[in-house]
């Protein structure tokens, strides 16, 4: 018998239907574990009216909403792949996605209705969300749907955000929604009397999986947010409505920044998780004065995401690390052979474990180059680990530069720099130099209110703090970062 996985809404409706699934924050609309399992079987019908076969790919483009789940959960029950689009993306940009995934229908919400019509000469159906795909879906039958989901089906594809280059789709599977489900669930203590908060663009594999697809396998209640909103969040805090979140350091940063977050009390929040990029050891810092242990992570799109999840009682010894490789991932810190390295030192991050990706949506070139020939997911990120066995990611290997013979890691720069009071954030990039070989060129984006200090006193600074070699040569005021949804700087656009 193939590997299978039960379908998850009827599951979840047998167990507890009456239970509350979703709720919108800004409407109070609410839907039943039984009102979800059904709107997504009569939501797959409807997909097949619209002719999508099985294996067919099903895009759609809107901010975040009790829909997308539908129909997420609506293609596992006929069988089509989702492809979420980028809605911070010109229809220039979504145009080659659509080309290579080849979607038969473009599903749109009304805030990216502009941006569809200009796309409608490349899906051959667009159907919008807030026109009459509900009275479509409502008038229709019930799809008798799958039974059984096969565990190496591909369920949808997750366009990477591109710190480096062209966006590759990664394909997502049933498998690998199970394996990060346990991933999270484990070292969180996520169940379903639990309630977490959707914000993050659903796009991105954060927006789906943390904690959200966890929250619902669980039986767990999720608020939707139709983006961040810092105001609200707390609200929900102070009220306690929250036991769970997951976000990028860029919402720690906002949080923090806050009038009120000197003022609420953030313990009634249970589980606090951060990834996508590094955290900032100042900002541990600062909520760990206000009681909150931030607890880092580490994973990629093509890991499902989960990986790494950081020990809370260990936070505040440890600052900077995300902790230790999660029940069902398998990590190695290799070489440039590919030779495991002394415990101690750095090398590069290795993947592996039933939550991996297959691969990449027609690019076999870019899956062979990804994996190594027995079959690890090479990440690209440098890491070490520590006697204790506590993971620390220092970079990527392709920001990394040589000065003077010696490794210098930006993240490790950047990390001190964002200590400096005038600071908010810095990105340092390696240049050329005749003397050095490469020296660092700090981007630096001031704290609001502050002015940004001399290059001799930043250099005066980061003397006292960093070996000669690491300190940059020059540094730029910037008002901003290219960001991916992720957070993370596009350093390959500064």
């Amino acid at each position: 018998m193939i590997p299978c996985i039960f379908d998850i809404t009827a599951k979840r409706a047998e167990l507890g239907g009456v239970d509350i699934a979703m709720e919108e924050v800004a409407t109070g609309r609410t839907v039943t574990y039984a009102a979800l399992d059904d709107r997504a079987a009569r939501a797959a019908s409807l997909l097949v009216a619209l002719g999508v076969s099985e294996g067919d790919r099903v895009a759609i483009l809107c901010r975040n909403r009790i829909e997308f789940f539908e129909l997420l959960f609506a293609c596992a029950k006929m069988g089509a792949i989702l492809v979420p689009l980028n809605w911070r993306m010109p229809a220039a940009e979504i145009r080659p996605l659509l080309a290579d995934c080849t979607p038969g229908l473009l599903i749109f919400g009304e805030e990216d209705a502009g941006t569809a019509a200009d796309l409608s000469a490349d899906v051959p159906v667009l159907l919008g969300l807030d026109t009459d795909y509900a009275a479509r879906r409502d008038a229709g039958p019930r799809h008798p749907g799958r039974r059984l989901w096969p565990a190496d089906g591909i369920w949808y594809l997750l366009y990477t955000s591109g710190t480096t280059g062209k966006p590759k789709a990664v394909i997502y599977t049933f498998t690998m929604s199970m394996v990060n489900y346990i991933n999270i669930s484990q070292p969180i203590g996520l169940t379903g009397r639990d309630t977490t908060l959707n914000f993050l663009p659903l796009f991105h594999t954060a927006g789906i999986n943390l904690h959200t697809l966890p929250t619902l396998i669980v039986g767990g209640r999720v608020l939707i947010m139709p983006g961040f909103d810092a105001e609200l969040m707390l609200d929900l805090v102070a009220a306690g409505r929250i036991d769970a979140i997951f976000g990028v350091p860029a919402i720690y940063q906002m949080l923090a920044m806050h009038p009120r977050f000197a003022s609420v009390d953030l313990t009634r929040l249970r589980s606090w998780g951060c990834g996508g990029a590094p955290l900032p050891d100042l900002l541990v810092q600062r909520f760990l004065e206000r009681g909150v242990r931030v607890c880092n992570g580490m994973g990629m799109t093509e890991t499902g995401p989960t990986a790494f999840i950081m020990d809370p009682n260990r936070v505040a010894e440890k600052i900077g690390s995300v902790g230790k490789p999660q029940v069902l991932s398998g990590v190695r810190i290799v070489g440039p052979d590919g030779v495991d390295v002394p415990s101690g030192q750095a090398g590069e991050l290795w993947f592996g474990g039933p939550g991996i990706t297959p691969g990449y949506w027609n690019r076999p070139d870019a899956t062979e180059a990804a994996f190594s020939a027995d079959g690890w997911l090479k990440s690209g990120d440098l890491a070490r680990c520590d006697a204790d066995g506590f993971y620390y990611v220092v970079g990527r290997i392709k920001e990394m530069f040589i000065s003077g013979g010696e490794n210098v890691y930006p993240a490790e720069v950047e990390n001190v720099l964002a200590q400096h009071p005038a600071i908010l954030e810095a990105a340092v990039v390696g240049v050329p130099d005749e003397k050095w070989g490469e020296v660092g060129h700090a981007h630096i984006l001031p704290r609001p209110g502050h002015t940004l200090p001399t290059p001799d006193e930043l250099i005066r600074y980061c003397r006292d703090r960093l070996a000669p070699f690491k300190i940059p040569k020059s540094f730029i005021a910037v008002t901003d970062f290219p960001r991916t949804a992720a957070g993370k700087v596009q350093k390959h656009r500064l």
